[in-house]
């Protein structure tokens, strides 16, 4: 008899498939139970391991043993006259036939039953904070910008890893693929992620289909930089995220001086490799100085990090790539909001700050008319001095300029809530949400948006969302709060507006002194609404005036806004302000708006409209 055939007579083929059956169910499920039994993953590997070791035994076993009516007998003790072997191989055939179909069972228990329960369960455990918002995306189905996930005309642009020998170029790796990005973002057929939600990743060991999927992209294009000297190697790849294969692979290896070549080149690969057709050209890095470049990237870097110090040194680069390329309008530009940035956080007196940032941004536009985020900042500046109509034309030529660009169209998004069309606001800052799911600025927008168009539910929906992203998002707490108590769940707005840490202290007792006069407890709330007028009466007035609207003494109300009108407050108010609305039957109040410029009438004379790209 032959070898094979005394295999089969041995029964070693059934065992083997009988074992590779069992084996196949008990990993499937260790693999389902033991994690939610809590235990760590290396058990379920220890599993596998553990059968792998047995599955020689086990063959070893079925050539050397035979099962008889007398129990196990080595085969060599068996006279094949009275050996059972056929009978013991049609009771393996039905053996693998019953485990087969068990595992089916549980094959259709795991799909139609514990997966829903695992989907549940990773929007509010696993990674919850980018489930939930990347779910809120998907679902912000109000606006035309979200697309589906499938559309392959969408990408991330992860942050370059910074491969330098002392490891201290960041800020060049960091530059380089924001700058891709930048230029990806300005192809109207191209859906593209924003920076902070495809740069949140950074650091973090995700495999690329997990990123793609948080950020509902088909695309991933990563990389690194090494820097040596004035060489350069940037390494740039494009992943198709559903497959996880390589769709392009390129290395360059260049001066410094060449570096605007190389990202327009890995820009126009990739829109070919997405087999995208263009309706206009393809757009181009603005060339300037390579060393003017390099400090312009770090003075970026740097200014983003938001400490005074930082800020300073930011300052001191932008002026040292000025001092190489004085024509350079994005570093005038970059030292703008820089200025801007220093004096919203109280490094800088407002006055000063703005005037510098002014100066600046006029700067830019001297230098190039057609520099079309110079022309957003403008737009911005004109609006602090409540020049709404000629806000409206900069940021119309701005748009007309660069209708793509990411800045540009939030800017427009502030001047449209400043003329009071929340719901239009409200569509651009939805057009980010599905572009940027894991930013909790856009979350806390997208919940101010709502707050001030009435819709408490998804407001406090959307500050749910920032606080789950990050835990210390400064004023969520106190907005969520805000929608709270609108709606009339005064418990929670005060629990809310406690657990508010930012604006040293500012908006929690502003917030506790609308609360506890909700509930009733005027001795609490009046001590806290001297605490408010005590400390930040003089630089907020406009919130001393919200709580006597709410409380109804428009007397003092108007008090408290005119202070903060002829005081210039940053920020101050306007007619959309919900807790102003008290105010709207008195006999001052249109009087008033119309004395600032800011009646429904004036705002609607102001023609403006913002057209978002299709993609």
């Amino acid at each position: 008899m032959s070898f094979f055939a005394e295999l089969k007579r041995r029964n070693v083929f059934r065992v083997a498939a009988a074992y590779a059956v069992v084996a196949w169910l008990l990993i499937e499920i260790s693999d389902t139970v033991f994690p939610r039994l809590g235990l760590p993953e290396w058990t379920v590997t220890f599993v596998i391991a553990l059968l792998l070791l047995g599955f020689p035994v086990a063959l070893f076993l079925a050539w050397a043993y035979e099962l008889t009516p007398e129990g196990l007998k080595r085969e060599q003790e068996v006279d094949r006259s009275e050996s059972i072997t056929p009978h013991t191989g049609k009771k393996l055939d039905r053996a693998i036939m019953v485990v087969l179909a068990l595992g089916l069972a549980f094959f259709a228990f795991d799909k139609f039953v514990l997966a829903p329960q695992r989907d549940e369960a990773l929007k509010a455990t696993l990674s919850a904070d980018t489930a939930a918002a990347v779910e809120e995306a998907r679902e912000a189905g109000r606006s035309e910008a979200v697309t589906a996930a499938e559309d392959n005309r969408s990408i991330a642009v992860l942050a370059f890893d910074d491969m330098s020998p002392e490891g201290d170029q960041e800020y060049l790796s960091d530059g380089i693929a924001e700058e891709l990005l930048n230029l990806l973002a300005k192809v109207p057929e191209l859906r593209v992620i924003s920076r902070s939600s495809a740069f949140s990743f950074k650091g973090q060991s995700l495999e690329i289909p997990q990123i793609a999927e948080r950020l509902n992209v088909a695309h991933i294009l990563e990389g690194s930089v090494r820097k040596a000297g004035n060489k350069v190697r940037i390494t740039a790849q494009l992943i198709d995220a559903r497959s996880d294969t390589h769709l392009w692979s390129e290395t360059y290896d260049r001066e410094l001086d060449d570096i605007f070549a190389i990202q327009d080149d890995i820009a126009a690969t990739v829109v070919a490799q997405l087999k995208i057709t263009l309706l206009g050209e393809l757009p181009h890095v603005q060339e300037t100085d390579p060393e003017a470049y390099a400090l312009y990237l770090q003075a970026r870097h740097l200014g983003r990090l938001g400490t005074a110090e930082a800020f300073e040194q930011s300052i001191a680069l932008f002026e040292q790539a000025l001092a190489i390329d004085p024509e350079y309008p994005a570093a005038w530009s970059g030292l703008a909001i820089i200025y801007t940035n220093m004096a919203i956080s109280g490094l800088l007196p407002w006055d000063e700050g703005y005037a510098k940032g002014r100066e600046a941004t006029e700067k830019a536009l001297a230098i190039d008319p057609d520099y079309a985020l110079a022309h957003s900042r403008l737009g911005r500046h004109v609006m602090h001095d409540n020049d709404l109509a000629q806000a409206a034309r900069h940021m119309e030529r701005a748009l007309q300029l660069d209708p793509n660009d990411r800045d540009i169209i939030g800017n427009a998004a502030a001047l449209l809530a400043a003329l009071g069309r929340l719901e239009e606001a409200i569509a651009i800052i939805e057009y980010f949400a599905a572009r940027d799911p894991v930013n909790p600025r856009t979350r806390s927008s997208l919940g101010w948006g709502y707050l001030n168009a009435g819709r408490w539910d998804e407001a406090i929906a959307s500050y749910e969302s920032a606080l789950r992203l990050s835990p210390g998002t400064i004023g969520a707490h106190y907005s969520k709060g805000m929608a709270l108590l609108l709606k009339g769940d005064f418990e929670a707005a005060l629990e809310s507006f406690t657990r508010e840490e930012g604006y040293e202290g500012a908006a929690r007792v502003h917030g506790q002194a609308l609360a506890l006069y909700a509930l009733g407890r005027q001795e609490e709330h009046q001590a806290k609404l001297n605490e408010l007028i005590e400390r930040w009466g003089d630089q907020w007035p406009s919130k001393v005036a919200h709580v006597y609207a709410y409380m109804g003494d428009t007397d003092r109300a108007f008090e408290w806004l005119q202070k903060s009108v002829e005081e210039e407050e940053e920020g101050g108010f306007g007619p959309t302000d919900r807790l102003l609305q008290p105010l709207a039957d008195d006999p001052r109040w249109l009087p008033f708006l119309e004395s600032i410029g800011k009646t429904p009438g004036q705002w609607d004379s102001v023609e403006f409209e913002v057209k978002l790209p299709a993609q």
